[in-house]
């Protein structure tokens, strides 16, 4: 206590200036602390796990958490991607089918107050008793079916449903077209087949004279929300004839409709009108309609009016107007999304059309922000710009600012799906490995290959073209393994080339990197060579010959180079053997290689065999090739007899004699 007082004493004189009296012995009372309670800041159920995961950062190099963190069940190709993650959410899957068929056996709460989503939920049947608070809460849970069977049930009872209900009930069927969503627990099936949903409705799929049109019609006074759920339910869904009916039925009875329903009017004026001039027309037809009515666009009115600019033809008139739109959108302070500038890159950039560089525009417009979902278009936005950079603009440097910003902050979110995911960095590889340095391209290769992305074959391709043409050899038993890994190596055509490139880059032995690449290629290639076979005698193969000629004979020279006698032998039996079968000829360096290595090994068995199979095919090097085993081995009669009957006399003359007629 003693020592607290002094240090409080010696702390509030040093503290508190002296008397202007000059008393130096009185001091001041210390100034009470106001505590400032901060307000109460809203927090998500996951804000703390992003907070500590923030704290670590992203890493490439680890594969995605949903993934189990063992060598055997990490995937290396994109097909084990899917397959993994779809395996783990099907055994959720079943568990919750489990808990649903069996809910009689889980009773118990796992929590306190209990959580909705570890309840059973209702079965019902025909015969349930139902009431309206029953509905109510399908609609609320959206439960689609179960909410058309209830509402059925109390109609069939004789049970008034309220009109705010059964507008609630019509916006649900509008909106989700009488079926059920996928729930939101299943991310993994959304991400990996949003892509294929997205492609396939461009068509009509609304249901015609179900329980949504029977709602409406069945309603005595149709309000204008009544409407709205109608025209923006048949919109979404492509029934544009109905519902431009509905939208003519509101002009000519004067009900007014709200800016969302003149929104998915703009969506979908390219299926209304067929010619150009015409969607522009009705577009500006509904724009008057909405200032008559007094609403405010908003941003789904830009983006609905730049889709339908993306449909019409020609180079002039859809820039004007996409032109003449973003201006008049920015005096309304009607700020462009990430839709809107993926339209402008839909029009401007058209793979027939005069080369843009509106990219560059955009990009010095958004750079350094961070974006949120505000349409479902905004998930385009980065594939499009990154297929911009690679086709239309060839420029790299843009592609790295595109990519700097998909990264920055939670603008990742925006990738949209797996399918997105796959063509963007497909055509941010593809750009890089054409236009980048090979060390400084394969930084970027080994930072993202293969825990966020594995390359397509065409991919692959552009890389093995990019290490040929830079003579990095070193490179080759790497990006092997990475093509096993990858299920590439069925693709015959980068077998081939990664023959090729071993074949004419010969490593020197002078090189001490090199020295061993003689071997590991030898490898590589019989590696290859086991890969077709297995393929070639599989039950469901197609074919039974195997490798073509060709990328035999490489295969030959290899392991020739290599000095690997065994293997050697074993490929040039399967050519002499099968040679009927097998489609193309060898080249020649193969053949003459392992005659060298015959030779080395002492076997002119062998040798002989090889010239036969050259004299059989008709190679013109058959020649020297004979002239080259007689000069090399001690033959007898016999064998001096063969190569005589091969190639002719000229390649058995004595080396003295070759020397005098000359």
């Amino acid at each position: 206590m003693a020592y607290g007082k002094v240090f409080s004493a010696s702390q509030s004189t040093s503290s508190q200036p002296a008397s202007s009296t000059g008393d130096t012995g009185a001091t001041a009372p210390p100034a009470k602390e106001k505590i400032v309670i901060p307000t109460r800041i809203e927090r998500g159920p996951t804000d703390i796990l992003m907070a500590l995961s923030a704290t670590v950062g992203f890493d490439p190099t680890a594969p995605h958490y949903k993934y189990h963190d063992d060598p055997y069940l990490i995937p290396t190709s994109n097909a084990n991607k899917k397959t993994y993650a779809l395996a783990q959410e099907a055994g959720r899957k079943a568990a919750h089918w489990i808990r649903q068929e069996n809910a009689k056996l889980f009773r118990h709460m796992e929590a306190d107050p209990p959580v909705q989503a570890f309840v059973p939920t209702m079965v019902y049947n025909e015969e349930s008793q139902v009431e309206t608070t029953d509905l109510q809460q399908l609609i609320d849970s959206v439960e689609v079916k179960d909410a058309i069977l209830v509402y059925n049930l109390l109609k069939k009872n004789g049970i008034e449903v309220g009109d705010e209900l059964k507008q609630q009930l019509l916006e649900l069927l509008c909106f989700y077209n009488h079926e059920d969503t996928l729930p939101e627990q299943f991310i993994e099936e959304r991400w990996f087949r949003q892509g294929t949903v997205g492609r396939e409705r461009q068509r009509k799929t609304w249901k015609d004279f179900e329980l949504a049109e029977e709602l409406f019609h069945g309603l005595e006074s149709k309000r204008s929300e009544h409407y709205c759920a109608m025209i923006r339910g048949m919109a979404r869904f492509f029934q544009v004839e109905k519902a431009w009916a509905l939208y003519q039925e509101t002009v000519e009875k004067g009900i007014e409709l709200d800016t969302n329903t003149f929104n998915s009017l703009l969506h979908i004026a390219s299926f209304l009108k067929e010619s150009y001039d015409k969607r522009w027309d009705l577009v500006c037809e509904v724009m008057t309609t909405m200032k008559q009515q007094g609403l405010r666009p908003n941003l789904g009115t830009l983006n609905g009016i730049l889709q339908t600019v993306t449909t019409i033809g020609g180079y002039n008139h859809p820039r004007t107007y996409a032109l003449k739109t973003l201006a008049e959108f920015k005096q309304l302070g009607i700020e462009p999304s990430l839709a809107s500038w993926y339209y402008m890159l839909v029009i401007f950039c058209r793979e027939r059309g005069p080369v843009s560089h509106v990219l560059h525009d955009i990009m010095n417009e958004i750079e350094g922000k961070e974006f949120t979902i505000q349409d479902p278009k905004d998930t385009f936005f980065f594939v499009t710009a990154m297929d911009v950079c690679r086709n239309h603009l060839h420029d790299k440097e843009l592609a790295k600012r595109v990519n700097q910003l998909l990264h920055q902050g939670e603008n990742y979110n925006l990738i949209g799906d797996s399918y997105k995911e796959s063509i963007y960095y497909r055509h941010y590889f593809a750009l890089l490995a054409t236009t980048e340095p090979l060390d400084s391209f394969l930084e970027t290769y080994h930072l993202l290959v293969p825990n966020v992305y594995i390359p397509e074959p065409s991919v692959m391709e552009d890389i093995l073209r990019s290490v040929e043409m830079n003579t990095a050899i070193e490179h080759v038993p790497l990006l092997w393994s990475h093509m096993v890994q990858f299920d590439h190596t069925g693709r015959e055509n980068l077998v081939s080339l990664l023959l090729h490139i071993m074949v004419t880059n010969q490593p020197s032995a002078e090189e001490p990197k090199h020295a061993e690449l003689v071997q590991r290629f030898a490898n590589i290639a019989w590696d290859m060579w086991n890969r077709m076979e297995e393929r070639a005698a599989a039950p469901r193969a197609t074919t039974t010959t195997g490798m073509p000629g060709p990328m035999l004979g490489d295969v030959l020279l290899l392991c020739a180079r290599a000095g690997d006698y065994e293997k050697a032998t074993a490929v040039f039996t399967k050519l002499s053997k099968e040679q009927n079968s097998i489609v193309g000829e060898p080249r020649i360096d193969g053949l003459r290689e392992f005659v060298n290595l015959c030779v080395a090994n002492r076997t002119p068995s062998v040798a002989l065999q090889c010239l036969q199979y050259c004299s059989e095919n008709g190679y013109p090097e058959s020649v020297d090739i004979g002239r080259h085993i007689f000069n090399s081995f001690t033959l007898d009669q016999t064998q001096v007899s063969k190569i005589r009957s091969l190639v002719g006399a000229e390649a058995v003359k004595p080396k003295q004699n070759a020397a005098g007629s000359e």
